[in-house]
């Protein structure tokens, strides 16, 4: 990795600009969520960015510059854990993370972004994590089915599953393993990560917040946007009815649902791709080899 050989400074006026811009964004995410954890109150495709993923509201609400970066004046970061005084302000320290996760997570967007991005899946995990469950084995029980099971379980087994991401694979249900054309592991991660998953593109937020705070918090919260619009496709093309929340099912069932997939699918590829690379280029400024 190359290090930045000369930080760039912020005055308080530029910092504090930069940080009020980024928690008003964020708020209106969290602040929705945390109201609804006071109602006791969940919702299946809002909460999943606070629930799956390990970084609360708070942390997405505090802002990081990145690594390179001194803020100059008598800025808060400096009683942080992760920072450090240098000469004209406070940095990030590029101690605050493991070299070995910093190049382990470089390696994977590299080779994810390498790979020729695949459209066929047509979000079948969601179903394949139902197929021939027990009702207490439904993941949002709590919403129902649209198909019956038997019907459910027809579509699964129509053709085969094609799904590459471990973090989804790893919730079907033991019958629907077998059906699926591969067997992601978490080793193989680097040999089957591609940028038409949408879990895989929503797993940009993940990487972005856990290299936190190298990572400036602009591209983290960008991250968590495109990985909160991924989950509503998601979700809309789950086998859940969630018309009352406000969704209109993408029924993957039939040719014109799988058409409306991959189109949105490859749009979200587009998207996800230049933050890859983003990603990429702010973890350079990490000098360690």
């Amino acid at each position: 990795m190359q290090a930045v050989t000369q930080p760039q400074v912020l005055g308080p006026p530029e910092w504090a600009a930069r940080r009020d811009a980024h928690q008003a964004r964020v708020r209106a995410w969290t602040d929705p969520h945390l109201d609804r954890a006071v109602r006791r109150e969940a919702h299946p495709v809002l909460d999943f960015l606070f629930t799956y993923y390990n970084h609360s509201p708070g942390a997405l609400r505090r802002w990081h510059p990145g690594a390179g970066v001194v803020l100059a004046g008598d800025a808060p970061h400096r009683d942080w854990a992760g920072y450090v005084s240098v000469e004209g302000g406070v940095t990030a320290s590029l101690s605050v993370r493991p070299g070995q996760l910093v190049r382990d997570t470089v390696a994977l967007l590299r080779a994810t972004a390498a790979r020729r991005p695949v459209f066929g899946c047509h979000g079948m995990h969601e179903w394949a994590m139902v197929y021939r469950s027990s009702p207490e084995q439904v993941r949002h029980a709590a919403w129902p089915l649209r198909l019956a099971p038997a019907e459910l379980d027809a579509v699964v087994e129509s053709a085969p599953l094609r799904c590459t991401h471990f973090d989804a694979f790893r919730f079907f249900t033991e019958p629907a393993r077998p059906l699926n054309v591969l067997t992601p592991s978490r080793t193989a991660m680097p040999d089957l990560e591609q940028g038409g998953c949408l879990h895989t593109n929503m797993d940009l937020y993940k990487h972005a917040y856990r290299l936190s705070p190298l990572v400036p918090s602009e591209l983290v919260a960008d991250c968590f946007e495109l990985a909160r619009e991924i989950r509503t496709l998601d979700m809309r093309a789950s086998p859940y009815d969630l018309a009352d929340l406000g969704y209109a099912p993408v029924r993957i069932e039939t040719a014109e649902g799988k058409a409306e997939y991959v189109e949105a699918q490859r749009a979200f590829a587009e998207r996800a791709a230049p933050l890859r690379q983003r990603l990429i280029a702010a973890l350079r400024t990490d000098s360690r080899n």
